[in-house]
């Protein structure tokens, strides 16, 4: 299969759009709303880390309920409109941006709505791609979609840094919310592609406990899920909380950290172009081992080097990263009955983002008590441990990833 023949298919190219305009916004929204929250008269790591946190929890809450939704109701449909309403949700903190009074009841209604509607949309998306192409070009369809979507956050993340320092966070957090909007319009017009499924009869306990039933029935995804938490707990805290902070107080605020993450979304487009080409027999050993890059780029983060140092940690771990998203997304869609693959998504997303919000609530009250740079050690230390314990796991090492019928014939 060529990029040419996974973009010859019906909507695909539309698909595609609309990653490309959301994650475009996506880009500038956590620098402008970092630097928005640093930057206001009583503005601090904690609140930033409570407001962020708080968007967490309500994901989470909402996310086995969304995974339910999506089967129920359409997956592209439900996309779309968690899409819409999403970006509605995040206007409001824009106008109290603009007044130059921002309530922390203010963004956390913003954040905490949002929160709820990607509780919706992640379990969705997950089936969005095996509507729209044939299983044997799914790593490909993933890959062409991590691409699309992480040259969408280069951009955005560059453009977004100059915003910020030379108008503020305002004008960035209303194009963040302008694309969400604009993305859900150009979705919901193919939502016929998921239907709504037949009514079985079946209570929202039963759907969540099937949706249960076949995600645990996968050793190899429990065990990489549970483990990833706390590799996704240590990433937030080190980087949506403490890395701001550092670039405050050791280089230039919001240009220095914008190139940073700039270089993690380079790495994301490398890691998409690689996943067009790697056929690996054993993802989970690959990937998890992979992930030591995080570790070197907390360690890197905590003296802190030089910011080309920092950009190079970070630049490798985005393509970590990227891969994980190609290459697990495959491996998940080609696992999980279709039926049931938004119900199981969401406790994937469940599991995998559990102690996110706890990263970003310690992020903060460690470095006080430890220091930043101690700080930064305790993660990387933590993020080591569960890769290597990770690694030691039979149902980790040994998970193989047998060829689709289309690519043996």
């Amino acid at each position: 299969m060529t990029v040419r023949s996974t973009l010859s298919h019906k909507y695909i190219k539309r698909f595609y759009l609309a990653r490309l305009i959301s994650n475009f916004g996506s880009g500038m929204g956590p620098i402008a709303l970092a630097f928005g929250i640093l930057h206001l008269p009583r503005g601090s790591a904690k609140e930033l880390g409570f407001v962020l946190g708080a968007q967490i929890v309500a994901m989470l809450c909402m996310l086995p309920f969304g995974g339910v939704i999506a089967d129920k109701y359409g997956r592209l449909r439900i996309c779309a409109l968690s899409d819409i309403v999403g970006g509605a949700f995040l206007l409001v903190q824009v106008y109290f941006f603009t007044t130059g009074n921002v309530p922390v009841a203010a963004l956390l209604f913003s954040q905490i709505g949002f929160g709820l509607m990607w509780g919706i949309f992640w379990p969705a998306f997950s089936g969005a791609l095996p509507a729209l192409l044939p299983e044997a070009e799914l790593q490909q369809g993933n890959a062409i979609n991590q691409f699309i979507s992480n040259f969408a956050l280069i951009t955005g993340t560059a453009i977004g840094g100059y915003l910020i320092s030379a108008f503020g966070s305002t004008a960035a957090l209303f194009i963040d919310s302008i694309t969400f909007i604009i993305s859900g319009s150009l979705v919901i017009s193919f939502r016929h592609l998921t239907p709504a499924r037949a009514e079985t009869g079946a209570s929202m306990r039963e759907d969540l406990r099937e949706g249960w039933r076949v995600f645990s029935s996968y050793p190899w995804i429990v065990v990489t899920v549970a483990g990833f938490s706390f590799v996704v707990m240590v990433w937030a805290g080190a980087q949506d909380v403490l890395g701001p902070v550092i670039s405050l107080k050791h280089f230039h605020g919001a240009k220095s950290w914008a190139i940073v993450i700039t270089c993690e979304s380079i790495g994301y487009v490398i890691g998409s172009i690689l996943g067009l080409r790697i056929k690996v027999k054993y993802p989970m050993r690959f990937l998890t081992s992979l992930s030591l890059t995080l570790t070197i780029y907390l360690l890197v983060l905590s003296k802190p080097m030089a910011l080309p140092a920092i950009c190079l940690a970070a630049f490798f771990w985005g393509i970590t990263l990227d891969l994980w998203g190609s290459m697990w997304g495959t491996a998940f869609q080609r696992t999980i009955p279709r039926e049931a693959l938004s119900r199981a998504s969401a406790f994937d997303g469940m599991g995998t983002m559990l102690l996110r919000p706890v990263g970003l609530a310690i992020a903060a009250p460690l470095a006080g008590v430890f220091g930043i740079s101690q700080t930064m050690l305790i993660f990387a230390g933590t993020s080591f441990v569960v890769i290597i314990i990770l690694l030691m796991i039979p149902a980790v090492w040994r998970m193989e990833l047998e060829p689709s019928f289309s690519e043996n014939s």
